[in-house]
């Protein structure tokens, strides 16, 4: 009980703190997380950053997300993309020495048993394995950028939900507070 009690004390605490420094740059709470509250019953400035605060928290606890913890978040997404587009562009590398290689020695043995010249093979095979190697590397390079782009995609999806469902709360709670509310 007691652990409730100071866990709702922090939380107000910190709702009201948002509330200040919202209003302290010129904007509301709301309006700091793109969504427009109208007080429909002439409610003052305070009595609205009050309100907004309340819901914030009320939002918060019904939602399982902080909008502000949200933008952190798709900074660290934005990252991780970024550095996953790096690591795709790497794959591959190396494909057309290793096809060579490859190539060569299959080219060597076939040379060998065809005309007892594995040189001549060997030459054939390392160029036809070279070509072979850096178009599976050119392919390998192209699925590994569309496969961290889809990721990518799906991290931002899931972060764009999370924030319309801390919006939809927060515009029922102003709501039922006699706000107009649009996002």
């Amino acid at each position: 009980m007691v652990l409730r009690i100071l866990v709702v004390t922090l939380a107000g605490a910190v709702g009201v703190g948002l509330a200040a420094t919202a209003q302290a740059q010129g904007q509301s709470l709301g309006s700091t997380m793109d969504v427009y509250v109208f007080p429909a019953e002439g409610q003052d400035s305070s009595q609205q950053s009050k309100d907004e605060a309340e819901c914030y928290e009320w939002a918060v606890g019904n939602a399982g997300v902080d909008p502000f913890d949200l933008s952190k978040q798709k900074e660290a997404d934005q990252q991780q993309a970024q550095a996953e587009q790096q690591a795709a562009q790497q794959a591959g590398q190396g494909s057309g020495a290793r096809g060579a290689v490859r190539g060569a020695a299959a080219g060597a043995l076939i040379g060998e048993i065809a005309n007892d010249d594995a040189s001549e093979g060997a030459a054939w095979g390392a160029a036809a394995g070279a070509v072979r190697g850096r178009s599976m590397g050119r392919e390998a390079q192209a699925q590994a950028q569309q496969q961290a782009a889809e990721q990518a995609e799906q991290r931002e999806q899931a972060t764009e939900q999370e924030m319309a469902n801390f919006k939809k709360a927060f515009s029922v709670c102003l709501e039922a507070k006699n706000y107009m509310v649009k996002y």
